[in-house]
């Protein structure tokens, strides 16, 4: 079976995770390269594994996480669904099982908040450890004259932590901001759509979301 270290170390794939990143680093967004999708893949293994969910599914969530944005490659324009379609042929020429790539196609295809459903625990995983990856070091410019309002709203994040209660009956995105570069009303104003679609994956995983900012409790 297809591993995460198989498609990790695939060196096919790193090219296209970097010149994806490229095209976004031009486009003005925010960093998408080995750091992030290497943070996604950990947290989604994370939250699978603590909530039980079978050694493969973690496997798979991971390789997802890994290859859930190389559609930028070819437009920023539904990027999940180039990237999923990208997945799928890249996956099929390794020799991954069918099923596993299902699994994974369909996540990668259901990541983003403009469309994207968590329609099975790997998606939902995946939506929750892709849409809480905010955080200072993701800006590229380090001119704060010429911030958007993503670029201070990511800045403005010292410290970010995805952590799943004792009780496994809920998840807390606890961030630490600044408020010299953001505010929490400017945090809401830019990621709304995207703290409601982690309440539908948290629920997909029998969990409840939950929102911290600087030690104030806001969902």
């Amino acid at each position: 079976m297809l591993t995460y270290q198989e498609v990790k170390n695939s060196q096919e794939i790193r090219t296209y995770i970097q010149r994806a990143d490229e095209s976004l680093d031009a486009l003005g967004y925010t960093e998408h390269s080995f750091a992030h999708v290497g943070r996604v893949a950990y947290m989604a293994g994370y939250i699978l594994e603590t909530m039980g969910y079978s050694p493969r599914e973690v496997e798979l969530v991971k390789i997802a996480g890994w290859l859930h944005d190389i559609g930028n490659l070819i437009n920023r324009v539904d990027h999940s669904q180039s990237g999923a379609i990208m997945a799928f042929r890249i996956l099929d020429h390794m020799n991954c099982d069918p099923a596993d790539v299902a699994t994974i196609v369909t996540a990668i295809g259901n990541h983003d908040e403009g469309t994207g459903v968590p329609v099975n625990a790997v998606a939902a995983a995946l939506i929750l450890a892709d849409k809480s990856d905010v955080r200072r070091s993701r800006v590229r410019s380090k001119n704060t004259l010429d911030f958007d309002i993503h670029d201070r709203v990511n800045y403005s994040v010292s410290d970010s932590r995805l952590v799943i209660s004792p009780e496994k009956d809920s998840i807390l995105l606890e961030l630490t901001i600044d408020a010299e570069f953001s505010s929490v009303m400017d945090y809401f104003e830019i990621f709304t759509k995207r703290m409601v679609m982690c309440r539908k994956a948290a629920e997909k995983l029998g969990l409840r979301f939950r929102l911290q900012i600087n030690d104030q409790l806001l969902l």
